[in-house]
């Protein structure tokens, strides 16, 4: 028969066989004071509860059976023995936040401040900031004008210069090289009516046409007006000519097999749009007439030029105890730009509400379109967030330039200026404006003009002692190029480690001297790399060493 071991309620079953009363483990100090389970702890209720467990636990232990459960009345056991278990309290667990998903510089800046305005070890920086040389070697200008006459042009070239003002710019720099390969006439180029810049300004309105064409005259046949003639062939409509649709960065070999044949059949042709339709790997011969075209034959219309030398002498004034060395910064804070980044900083909802409507006023649906996800802590952390005001001025503080540094700030409408500008005039008071600087009157003929009042930002940029870009964007890299051009190859430029800022700015703990060190590391390394020379896909609108450049030791740079 089989005898089941296992106890129940019913008292038929057979009573196991004969077992030890006690488990040898358990048996020795069972009534001696100070044995291994003698409950140790506080009077009363405590010891109570532990000897009750323990003459339940010695009861159960009598069975065999009950080793079964021993596991979980040994640990019910301990829990209860070592008074850790609180069934009324669940545990809370602190999510923090990834980084750069939260905008932590006001924390930051309220952390820094008292050790920054105490700060009274800053040397003059503005006049020692630019120590690097390249190799005891200095650059010069060196773009050769040809003499004598053309030859007879294979036809004219008409082209659409799309964008803001410096991609317009790189638009007719590239025209005019494309026309000199193809020995074809340019027509003077017209400028595409922009939804963000919103300026109808022509040609005329931002650059000397008569200088820009005089410039070129025996390098490239330039005109503001098809002939009649011409034009009789395409009953007087442009859209009648012959538009190529050019892909973005085509070789300029595209241009000789495939342009250049249409162009003798027609007489004349259309490419819209154009910017950066050029490859910036070119022969020498193309990039030559790409500097000449940059460097030497665009020159500001007489206005634009009067009111930013003006500015700029006023900079220099208002700097004069500095040696009229002032700093200049390219600020990319307005809404398009804060909108168009997906970024997110302190403004709540009235800035997600703004930036909603900005988007979408702007680029119509590009920002909603199905399945597309936007994580604005990747964005800033990656490094690709517009440095907000406050932002620039603890990194330019942090890089040694104290209170009493002049700035000019170059910008459009700076987005919630009143609350994001204030801890930037706080830390620098002594910061100007275009608006600062002149009055509504001086401005007026340029005010409702975008690309007329970014013209007029980069020429005081352009002489300024220290540039400082923000965003990147076709401004600061031709003016990084331009400022080569003019500063014996050295950008004189600071650009920012935005990456390494934004993990910076991520921490609101970091101590003074910390973040200070960082600055003045970055400082340094903007002005190592300000001599650089062109690589093949790099712009020689950005690196015009040697394509437009020379080399000249120091003693003979001009």
């Amino acid at each position: 028969m089989r005898i089941n071991r296992l106890p129940s309620s019913g008292h038929t079953t057979p009573s196991p066989p004969a077992s030890p009363r006690r488990s040898p483990r358990y048996r020795h100090g069972r009534g001696k004071p100070g044995g291994r389970f003698t409950p140790v702890g506080p009077p009363g209720r405590a010891n109570l509860a532990h000897r009750l467990a323990w003459l339940f636990l010695s009861v159960l232990l009598r069975r065999q059976g009950i080793f079964l459960f021993a596991p979980l009345i040994y640990i019910s056991g301990m829990l209860l023995y070592m008074g850790t278990v609180s069934f009324d309290v669940v545990p809370v667990i602190k999510h923090r936040p990834a980084p750069g998903s939260v905008y932590r510089s006001p924390q930051v800046y309220a952390k820094l401040k008292p050790e920054m305005d105490a700060d009274n070890s800053s040397s003059d920086a503005i006049s020692t900031i630019w120590k690097a040389s390249h190799k005891g070697v200095e650059w010069k200008p060196c773009v050769k004008r040809s003499s004598g006459e053309l030859p007879e042009s294979n036809g004219y070239i008409s082209v659409e210069a799309n964008g803001g003002l410096n991609q317009q710019r790189i638009s007719i720099c590239n025209a005019v090289a494309v026309a000199g390969y193809l020995n074809a006439t340019l027509v003077i180029p017209n400028f595409h009516y922009h939804s963000i810049w919103r300026d109808p300004s022509k040609f005329r309105d931002i650059y000397d046409e008569d200088y820009f064409t005089s410039v070129l005259q025996n390098n490239v046949r330039v005109v503001n007006k098809i002939p009649e003639y011409i034009m009789e062939r395409f009953d007087h409509n442009m859209s009648n000519v012959y538009n190529f649709r050019v892909k973005a960065w085509s070789p300029i070999q595209f241009y000789k097999d495939e342009v250049l044949p249409k162009l003798l059949e027609e007489r004349l042709i259309r490419i819209s749009p154009f910017a950066n339709r050029l490859s910036f790997d070119a022969p020498p011969a193309v990039q030559r007439l790409r500097c000449l075209a940059n460097y030497e034959a665009l020159r500001f219309s007489s206005p634009i030029l009067t009111m930013g030398e003006t500015l700029v002498a006023r900079m220099k004034e208002r700097s004069v105890n500095h040696g009229g060395k002032y700093i200049s910064v390219h600020l990319r804070f307005e809404e398009d730009m804060v909108a168009f980044s997906c970024c997110v900083f302190d403004g709540g909802e009235r800035e997600k509400e703004d930036m909603k409507e900005a988007r979408e006023r702007g680029w119509k649906g590009k920002f909603t379109k199905p399945g597309r996800v936007i994580r604005p802590g990747a964005i800033r952390i990656n490094g690709k967030c517009p440095l907000t005001p406050l932002e620039v001025g603890l990194m330019l503080r942090g890089m040694g330039f104290d209170k009493n540094t002049y700035i000019f700030l170059a910008s459009g409408k700076i987005y919630n200026a009143e609350k994001t500008m204030a801890p930037l005039l706080e830390m620098f008071p002594n910061l100007q404006t275009k608006e600062m600087l002149a009055s509504e009157e001086e401005l007026s003929p340029f005010k409702n003009f975008s690309s007329r009042m970014a013209a007029v930002d980069y020429t005081v940029c352009l002489h300024s002692e220290v540039f400082v870009t923000t965003q990147g964007g076709n401004f600061p890299h031709f003016l990084m190029g331009h400022r080569r051009y003019l500063y014996g190859g050295h950008s004189k430029t600071i650009r920012p480690d935005k990456r390494k800022l934004a993990l910076l700015f991520d921490n609101p703990n970091i101590g003074w001297r910390s973040f200070k060190r960082q600055m003045l590391s970055m400082r340094s390394h903007s002005d190592s790399k300000g001599y650089e020379l062109k690589r093949p896909s790099d712009s020689p609108y950005t690196f015009p060493c040697p394509d437009c450049m020379c080399r000249a030791n120091k003693s003979n740079a001009t």
